[in-house]
């Protein structure tokens, strides 16, 4: 039995794409186009209220914050759309006005993912890695339903060291002043 290998995209094809609604949900895996699939209400509650607590802690200024738009670009191959981000405002200048893509291959501070009954799988065991590589300074992976946030904060040497909280507050390290109470986040 032959197997059909689907197309790759060119980066160029994916971008054009991206720009329009056909692809406004859609990343790039190895080259071929993935539409992200839809969120369940406990997904989309996180990922909004965890961008409203970053956006009224953060100097407008100095950072922006993507809920759900936007994508990290690891590779001509590879564009993620990440449930969360935290984007230094000079990075947005530098893309060259209003109708850029809203894409960043330089790390960022922060990167979230939220955890959903239909990305859960490759969240952690393939988007975790890639933004690693990227060299992302944090990277956040939310589970409302099980109330942790895991945290995987890049060292001096490039590794990463993780950490699990359940409770109380938790400080990202590469935005000084944040706090973010899980209490509250996990809140109703």
């Amino acid at each position: 039995m032959a197997t059909t290998v689907a197309a790759r995209m060119t980066e160029q094809a994916y971008r054009e794409l991206a720009l329009t609604d056909a692809g406004k949900h859609t990343e790039l895996w190895d080259g071929e186009p993935r539409e992200k699939p839809p969120m369940s209400v406990g997904h989309t509650w996180a990922m909004t209220k965890l961008g409203f607590l970053l956006m009224g802690q953060l100097a407008w200024d100095e950072y922006q914050v993507r809920v759900d738009s936007g994508r990290l670009r690891r590779s001509a191959r590879q564009y993620f759309i990440p449930d969360v981000m935290v984007i230094p405002t000079a990075f947005v200048r530098d893309l060259g006005g209003a109708d850029a893509l809203d894409v960043y291959d330089r790390p960022l501070p922060l990167v979230v993912e939220v955890w959903s009954p239909s990305t859960g799988d490759y969240d952690v065991t393939e988007k975790l890695a890639e933004y690693q590589r990227r060299g992302d300074g944090e990277i956040w992976y939310l589970h409302s339903s099980e109330r942790t946030l895991t945290a995987w904060r890049r060292q001096p040497d490039g590794g990463y060291t993780e950490m699990v909280c359940r409770e109380g507050e938790v400080r990202p390290v590469s935005l000084p002043g944040v706090v973010i109470d899980l209490a509250a986040l996990f809140a109703a």
